[in-house]
């Protein structure tokens, strides 16, 4: 695994949904409802594609008239060789009101996947089970606004990569965020034009990722 900076995805980014209690419980009560009129059975994946790669340290651009929401993830970055790596990503989207299918044009947008400097290692997590053990702080403007637990995780990172292994198959330079825990309120903290974003981690560099408006990236 390679682990020097700058580093990016060569594979497909998958992102996770409902996957922490917390909004896993808010959401309980619409799960019943139409069309779907039940929970879901397997993890509820969504894809981040090519276009919004944001290399730490570089700035990401946010369209007029939409408030904009970020996410501390991290991701296991898949190898054929056993030699899995974790990275912090800022999962960035427009605010929206619809999880079973969140539309592209929410979560695609150029530049909208802010990525960690650095892969690090699997192992020097202690595996995958390590990774419960980890704790992600999000902080705009040096503000504290989140911190994540991944013993929070509605399935921990073995069991969600051996149920999305049931309908698909991983391949080399791919990576699955884990997914992303909600505020008390079930937001997500908002960014303005003019932010700095900082997600760090005991073990990562910190993902630091400052926000424009539109045009002047």
């Amino acid at each position: 695994m390679n682990t020097t900076a700058p580093w990016m995805p060569a594979g497909t980014v998958y992102g996770t949904l409902l996957n922490f209690r917390r909004e896993h419980a808010l959401w309980a009560p619409r799960m019943t409802e139409a069309p779907y009129k039940a929970p879901p059975n397997a993890p509820v994946l969504y894809v981040k594609t090519a276009n919004t790669f944001t290399p730490a340290g570089q700035a990401i651009a946010l369209p007029a008239g939409a408030p904009v929401e970020v996410a501390a993830s991290v991701g296991l970055v898949m190898s054929d060789d056993g030699e899995w790596g974790v990275v912090l990503f800022n999962d960035v989207a427009i605010a929206h009101q619809s999880y079973y299918r969140p539309p592209v044009k929410t979560r695609c947008i150029d530049g909208f996947l802010g990525v960690g400097p650095t892969c690090v290692p699997l192992a020097q997590l202690g595996g995958l089970a390590g990774l419960a053990e980890l704790q992600i702080e999000l902080h705009i403007n040096g503000v504290h606004r989140q911190t994540t637990l991944l013993a929070e995780m509605l399935r921990d990172a073995a069991t969600l990569l051996a149920d999305v292994n049931e309908f698909m198959t991983l391949r080399a330079g791919d990576v699955l965020m884990l997914g992303s825990d909600c505020l008390a309120d079930g937001t997500r903290p908002l960014v303005h034009a003019g932010d700095t974003v900082e997600i760090t981690a005991p073990g990562f560099a910190p993902t630091r990722h400052n926000f424009v408006k539109e045009g002047t990236a």
